[in-house]
């Protein structure tokens, strides 16, 4: 088969690899529009659940990926001058750039052909059996059949702003800060030695009052290292990346289709769907495409069949994810409702913003209703443990009981009670 993926950011390229492992005599080219090592953005996030994906798949890339990864345990919550601190699932970080050059390395040593500062427009779509539209939300092969894929684009409310900073955060890090016009926060992590990706995020009477929509770079960047000094400890906070300058503030923007193929082209990653920054699965998601694609193309008889097989499998997949997302959003639009809870209390429910049934309880009952829960679930855990020990033990003690009325001659189990 002669495959065409466009876009080489993590969909593309690793639907390139999967491809290659399958059947060296695939003919597959990724085609790039910008040059090599151009990329946007600092670093994503993911977990262990999809290494151990990639372990299965492409034990080599795998390998490299998680070698260059930072991984933490804890998140922290800094709420004004409060803090703290919780000990979670471990979670991983890697620069973008690092983790399209290992992609890139290994799609080359698979024998892929990679096709930098080759735009690629609806116009022009590459000759293939299979054409791959990998190239982002803003999918230019998707814009051109825009009516056949029925693509709907909700905007968000906040404004957000990708950042990064030289500061290496050793925990998923919260910082709300309290302003004369409202609160303003930042998610920071880790993903490597040489610094965090940093995203900020406030709603739009914040973003105005402050100014934000009228400073320039300079004035912003110093505005908000003021603001989230307290968990910067000094360190500048940068609004570029490596060869391309970062959006002014967007609202973020949710984005889906009504079918994800088109004769032999075929939507992949953010291309079909974002999901909400906030609970950091976009990578993840555009890899898991990748491998569901990968199977369908392998297992059905006809391409077809493979594209509809593909599309079920992801969307199916991703109804809980994007419900968590559309909540996740939906928290922190309402901030004002938490934010001025206990900062323990505000920091475990800010972990149980995907829950449904967070919205329509006062918050605190909504907390008291969780610890119970928790308690509860504890308690069937440790019941769980030890049900078979304390089955174990009075097994033993019948049987020891039951040895010693039968040297004494006396049958019965139930002494006689005596007043």
């Amino acid at each position: 088969m002669k495959v065409a993926c466009v876009g080489g950011g993590p969909a593309g390229l690793y639907l390139s690899i999967l491809l290659k492992r399958q059947d060296p005599a695939h003919d597959v080219t990724v085609y790039e529009r910008d040059p090599e090592g151009s990329t946007y953005g600092w670093g994503v996030t993911y977990w262990r659940g999809l290494l151990d994906r990639l372990r299965e798949l492409d034990p080599g890339s795998a390998r490299a990926v998680e070698e260059h990864s930072v991984r933490w345990r804890d998140g922290v919550a800094h709420v004004g001058g409060l803090a703290t601190r919780h000990h979670g699932d471990e979670g991983f970080g890697i620069g973008r750039h690092r983790l399209l050059a290992i992609l890139a390395a290994r799609a080359r040593e698979l024998g892929v052909r990679l096709e930098f500062e080759h735009p690629v427009t609806g116009a022009n779509p590459p000759a293939a059996d299979l054409v791959v539209a990998a190239d982002g939300a803003g999918s230019a092969l998707r814009t051109h059949h825009a009516d056949h894929f029925g693509t709907e684009i909700t905007g968000g409310r906040d404004h957000y702003v990708w950042l990064g900073t030289t500061k290496v955060f050793d925990a998923f890090t919260f910082a709300f800060v309290e302003t004369d016009h409202g609160w303003i926060w930042a998610y920071g992590y880790g993903f490597g030695p040489e610094g965090s990706t940093c995203v900020v995020e406030c709603a739009p009477g914040t973003w105005t009052g402050l100014g934000l929509d009228r400073a320039d770079e300079a004035e912003g960047l110093g505005l908000l290292e003021k603001l989230f000094a307290d968990v910067l400890d000094g360190h500048p906070l940068s609004a570029r990346s490596s060869g391309r300058a970062s959006a002014a503030w967007p609202v973020f923007r949710t984005l889906t289709n009504r079918t994800w193929s088109r004769d032999n082209l075929v939507l992949l990653g953010d291309a079909a769907h974002t999901t909400h920054y906030s609970i950091g699965a976009g990578t993840t998601l555009a890899l898991e495409d990748a491998m569901a694609l990968a199977t369908a193309l392998r297992e059905r008889d006809t391409l077809p069949d493979a594209l509809a097989h593909y599309e079920r499998e992801r969307r199916a997949a991703l109804l809980p994810v994007q419900s968590a997302a559309r909540l996740s959003a939906q928290w922190y639009e309402n901030l004002p409702r938490y934010i001025h809870l206990p900062p323990e209390q505000m920091f475990a429910l800010l972990g149980q913003r995907h829950s449904p049934l967070l919205p329509h309880l006062p918050p605190r009952l909504y907390y008291r209703i969780d610890r119970a829960a928790g308690r509860l679930e504890t308690l069937r855990r440790v019941k769980r443990r030890l049900g078979p020990v304390i089955a174990r033990t009075v097994q033993a003690r019948r049987l020891a009981a039951g040895d010693g009325r039968a040297r004494s001659g006396r049958p019965d189990a139930v002494p006689a009670h005596r007043g």
